[in-house]
């Protein structure tokens, strides 16, 4: 869960190589899939724009 403090932006995403990655947590508080292929994505199938399911292993954990 997001919340705030100290470490509440590592939360949301981190920089790689001068590119912003964003968290599977801040990703599936998004609501849906953004279709960018992002690193992290927590949907079911992976990368289609639009899609609400979040993959079975990232419910298993929130």
């Amino acid at each position: 869960m997001l919340s705030v403090g100290s470490d509440w932006i590592s939360q949301l995403y981190y920089l790689e190589h001068s590119q912003v990655v964003f968290t599977e947590e801040f990703l599936a508080k998004r609501g849906e899939c953004c279709g960018s292929k992002c690193r992290h994505c927590p949907y079911e199938p992976k990368h289609e724009k639009g899609t609400i399911k979040l993959n079975k292993s990232y419910e298993s954990r929130s």
